[in-house]
Formats: C-alpha cells, structure tokens, sequence
C-alpha cells in the first residue's frame, strides 16, 4: 500500500473521480487561475483536488477523515450512492469583501467539494456515523462480519 497520497484518476478502485493533470487544477497553473494567487476558474477537479482523505481500516470498521477547514458542518453532506459509493460533499463560501479592502494575495479556496469512495463488500452502510470537529469530518463505516464469511472462493485449474 503506497502512503503516497491520491490525486485522482482512473486507476483508484476506491474512487469513481476523475482528475484532469493537465487542466487547470495545478497550483503552478496560475494562468489559467485568474492570475497569481487568483482564485477564478477553479474547476471542480481543483476543489476535489484540495479536499483531502486519509482512509484506513481497523478490525471493526472503515475510518475516513477529511480535512475541510472553514466549512461548517450544516454546510457538508455525507451520502451513500447506489448502496455501496460513499459521497463526501459541501459547499465553503467566500468571505464578505468590503469595498475599500484591497487583496494582495488570496489562496485559500472556495466553492463546491466532492469526493466519493466505492465501498467494499463488508461494508454497512446503514450504520455509518460522522462527527466533525476542528475542521476535520470523521466518517466511520462499520464492518458487517457475516460478508466477509459468506464470501464464496473457489480454485479455478490452468489448463
């Protein structure tokens, strides 16, 4: 298992999102950003892109956790789609602007996030329970034991 961290792409079996390399959600791709430290023309691969989750896994349950500072939990929904693809999504707003500021820099984003998880097999999704505190959501996903037993192997001979 690599600890590198996942941007996105058709090779993730967990992850049904698509991440474009060459679009414009590369910090370096300011151009196409509004400018240095602009934030306009973000997509919404740059949004899933900057939202991160770690997923790790215990004997008991399946642990997610996603770093999504500023937001505030009414702001944030949690959803299983089509019984096994769990769907992290919110909405972070932009701070009131006042005519007579004016910006040096703005780097933080803002907008829509989404990110969704393609469940395995001993997942229950109907006992999923989520907190959120200090601009992290925790998701955890209990095991269900009996499918990990009822799974049915079977040796196929090489001819």
């Amino acid at each position: 298992m690599s600890m590198m961290p996942w941007l996105g792409g058709r090779g993730d079996p967990f992850s049904s999102d698509l991440f474009d390399p060459f679009g414009a959600s590369w910090p370096w791709d300011a151009a196409r950003r509004g400018g240095e430290g602009g934030s306009g023309g973000r997509d919404e691969a740059t949004a899933v892109a900057r939202t991160n989750v770690d997923w790790h896994e215990n004997e008991k349950e399946h642990i997610f956790s996603a770093e999504i500072p500023g937001v505030r939990k009414e702001d944030v929904k949690v959803e299983v789609e089509d019984g096994n693809v769990l769907k992290i999504s919110g909405q972070k707003t932009r701070e009131e602007e006042h005519k007579d500021d004016s910006w040096n820099r703005v780097e933080r984003s803002f907008g829509s996030f989404m990110r969704r998880f393609r469940l395995p097999e001993n997942a229950k999704a109907d006992g999923i329970r989520c907190t959120m505190q200090d601009g992290v959501l925790r998701v955890v996903v209990p095991k269900d034991e009996q499918a990990h037993k009822q799974r049915n192997v079977r040796s196929i001979d090489i001819s």
